[in-house]
C-alpha cells in the first residue's frame, strides 16, 4: 500500500525555520493538525518518533498530502538519510503509519521513525517537539 500523505512531528512541521520544511510546504498541502500514537525522544536539536509502549502515548504532528509524492518523498528520504545507499541501520525508517486528523477521522500516513538506540535520549512528555 501506498499513500501520498505525510505525517511530521519535528522539524519539517510549518512552525520550524529549515529549508525542508519549506521545500515541504512548497510541495505539499497543509491538511490540519494530526495526532499519531507514539512517544517522542529528543535525538539533538530534532525530535525523534518511537513507536508507543502505552495506549495514552500520542505525538503530536501535520498532516499533509504531497503533490509529487514519489520526487518528494525521495528529497525527504535523502535528508532524514534513510532508505537506498545510507549504511544500516539508518537512523530513520520510513514507515506507514494511522494518523488521527482533528476531525476524529482515522488514515494511513507516511511517517519517519527514528531506529537507533534511545536509551540515554530525553522524552519529549508533551509528544510536541516545539514543548521540548
Amino acid at each position: 500500500m501506498t499513500t501520498d500523505r505525510l505525517f511530521v512531528y519535528g522539524t519539517l512541521t510549518r512552525g520550524f525555520d529549515h529549508p525542508m520544511a519549506r521545500l515541504l510546504a512548497g510541495h505539499a498541502e497543509f491538511l490540519g493538525e494530526a495526532t499519531c500514537r507514539g512517544r517522542l525522544a529528543l535525538v539533538k536539536h530534532y525530535p525523534g518518533l518511537l513507536l508507543p509502549e502505552a495506549p495514552s502515548d500520542i505525538v503530536h504532528g501535520e498532516l499533509f498530502q504531497l503533490r509529487v509524492p514519489d520526487e518528494l518523498l525521495r528529497e525527504l528520504d535523502m535528508y532524514e538519510a534513510c532508505g537506498e545507499g545510507f549504511p544500516e541501520p539508518t537512523e530513520y525508517l520510513r514507515l506507514l503509519i494511522d494518523v488521527a486528523r482533528a476531525d476524529g477521522g482515522t488514515q494511513k500516513a507516511w511517517t519517519y521513525v527514528y531506529n537507533w538506540p534511545v536509551t540515554d535520549l530525553p522524552r519529549i512528555a508533551s509528544g510536541r517537539f516545539l514543548d521540548g
